[in-house]
């Protein structure tokens, strides 16, 4: 998002943004998609689970919010409105989905196999290497602990025995290990970067959208 867009996003509320679009200025409707667009992508994507699909979820939320704002009150906030109307529409494309998914799953279920994509195997090797290099950060009473009993499955009672050590020793060696662990995973990822939404694929919802709609911006 340019930072002129942000800028009139945030020196205009949405109250004063939906009165002036209902009086006439629609092209105000892009500063509304602009101010929400990632927001609207994380929500989609934590329900549908696909990049392609969030994307037209949103498109259609937008659309049907647009249609929808004579209708629209003030009695909740905007935010609460045009992200209802995106749940909604989202859990509707899942509920398809599974449906479809379901019907293809039963005819094919003589035949089906799973197969791993190149792109599968390349992001499986990576998670793989990040895990195990997480796993050799720990100090080695800890490592032990943690492969022992998440790696191989080996009981308490085994760990026990094979490391000549207490139950409560165990059971604490392996909490701090894991707890250790969330903290060197921590560095790989910033709450920020997951399903981020660039400006680029935001000029392509938001022109999409206003073209729908009949909108010079």
């Amino acid at each position: 998002m340019s930072p002129g867009h942000s800028v009139i996003a945030k020196a205009i509320s949405d109250e004063n943004l939906i009165t002036r679009i209902l009086n006439g200025e629609t092209h105000l409707y892009e500063q509304v998609m602009r101010k929400y667009n990632s927001q609207m992508y994380r929500i989609s994507m934590s329900i549908v689970n696909d990049n392609k699909e969030a994307e037209d979820v949103m498109q259609t939320a937008y659309i049907n919010a647009y249609r929808q704002l004579p209708n629209f009150k003030f009695q909740s906030s905007f935010n609460t409105w045009l992200t209802r109307i995106l749940i909604n529409e989202s859990l509707l494309r899942k509920k398809r989905k599974i449906k479809l998914e379901k019907v293809l799953t039963e005819s094919m279920h003589q035949h089906s196999t799973h197969q791993t994509t190149p792109l599968d195997a390349l992001m499986n090797k990576e998670l793989k290497q990040i895990l195990e290099q997480a796993v050799l950060t720990l100090p080695e009473k800890y490592r032990m602990v943690f492969i022992m009993r998440e790696v191989q499955g080996m009981s308490t009672n085994e760990t026990m025995e094979v490391l000549e050590l207490g139950e409560s020793n165990v059971k604490i060696r392996l909490a701090r290990a894991k707890e250790m662990l969330r903290e060197e995973l921590n560095n790989y990822w910033q709450p920020k970067e997951i399903f981020e939404f660039n400006l680029v694929r935001c000029d392509v919802i938001v022109n999409y959208v206003m073209v729908e709609l009949g909108i010079s911006n």
